[in-house]
């Protein structure tokens, strides 16, 4: 019986110089995922791997650093130690996509990674162009297990959630900051802790 997680790798190789559909129709599958005690389970990794057409181990890699924690492939899941909001891990497959996917020229998802010496690039075999995969900035935040009611700092947010609030997540909180932005940096000040939910108010 063939290993799910082997199937998947075979998968993702042998598609790995087929051209895909044109970028009109390049829609990467929206993320599906639940909290499973303490854990975040991604039930379509296997789906979402399919369609950018990359390595399983490659796409994992970046989510646990994107997410900061540790994980594991099981089958066609992705299980994330901790508990992290969709709309976070969306975010971080929108960022994947766009460094090591769409090519920047034409738009199109029609790429390749290949190694050039000890550099990394993305090569298109659409319209023949290539460029470095750019390095991600460190996130700056700090991380903390002991955040308290009434605390004040500086955060970074991230991403936004479905009402529109900025999303920081720290450590094994996600924050969230009305009217913010992502790349916005706020002075926040803890209003409330409700398990790993914390809410915020400017502290401005």
């Amino acid at each position: 019986m063939t290993d799910p997680y082997e199937k998947l790798l075979k998968q993702a190789y042998s598609n790995i110089t087929e051209k895909t559909e044109s970028s009109e129709r390049f829609v990467v599958p929206e993320a599906k995922a639940y909290v499973e005690g303490k854990t975040t389970v991604l039930e379509n990794f296997a789906d979402i791997v399919g369609k950018v057409r990359r390595d399983p181990d490659h796409l994992m890699k970046f989510l646990l650093g994107e997410l900061g924690t540790s994980g594991k492939i099981d089958g066609n899941r992705a299980i994330f130690n901790g508990k992290f909001e969709i709309q976070l891990i969306k975010a971080i497959f929108k960022s994947y996509v766009d460094d090591f996917v769409i090519c920047s020229e034409c738009g199109k998802p029609d790429t390749r990674l290949v190694k050039d010496d000890r550099v990394t690039l993305l090569r298109c075999d659409a319209c023949g162009s290539h460029r470095p995969i750019r390095k991600r900035k460190a996130r700056t935040e700090p991380v903390s297990e002991n955040l308290e009611e009434g605390q004040i700092m500086d955060v970074e947010i991230q991403s936004v959630s479905k009402r529109g609030d900025g999303v920081v997540k720290m450590g094994r909180y996600i924050m969230y900051v009305n009217g913010a932005k992502p790349g916005q940096k706020v002075k926040i000040k803890i209003s409330r802790i409700s398990g790993s939910i914390v809410f915020t108010e400017r502290a401005e």
